[in-house]
């Protein structure tokens, strides 16, 4: 079989799927709804390990991202911390909620890209997240990721500030 029509294949697959696990509409398809309660593969108990296990697969061990895979470079993470409604899509995006980390796991490891990747980038009255601040986001979850991050990066703007 062809790499183009596995693809297509798996195009026409994964929104079936999705749909019989009772997905949520999103823009670009429909998403399984997170579960906080789904266990990691790995036992780890390192917010390091949580990352490099479960964030790192896309985002890369430095925390760089991909320009050409559309995935957010975490290095300027803080800088979402200094806009509006920032600090909440930080936690929001699918591939956080979607992680397979629980609540107090999300905290620790985001709060550990932000001591660590991000560092620059954090606002001096930064307080780090707590499982509690998770679990209000996880109740709301974001449906069009993209409307909201084109919201987020318009408020950086009007503020002089330039999210990548």
């Amino acid at each position: 079989m062809t790499p183009a029509a596995s693809l297509l294949i798996a195009a026409l697959v994964a929104p079936a799927i999705a749909w019989s696990l009772g997905g949520q509409d999103m823009v670009l398809g429909r998403q399984v709804p997170a579960r906080a309660d789904a266990p990691a593969v790995a036992a780890t108990t390192h917010a390091r390990a949580h990352y490099v296990l479960h964030c790192a697969g896309c985002h890369g061990v430095d925390g760089a991202g991909s320009k050409v895979g559309y995935v957010p470079d975490m290095r300027g993470l803080g800088d979402f911390l200094r806009v509006p409604g920032g600090r909440e899509f930080v936690i929001k995006v699918p591939g956080v909620m979607g992680s397979g980390l629980n609540d107090a796991q999300v905290a620790e490891v985001t709060n550990w890209i932000l001591a660590t990747f991000a560092r620059a980038s954090v606002p001096a009255d930064h307080q780090p997240y707590d499982a509690a601040e998770v679990a209000r986001a996880r109740a709301s979850p974001m449906v069009d990721v993209a409307a909201a991050r084109r919201r987020i990066v318009d408020r950086a703007r009007a503020i002089g500030l330039a999210l990548d």
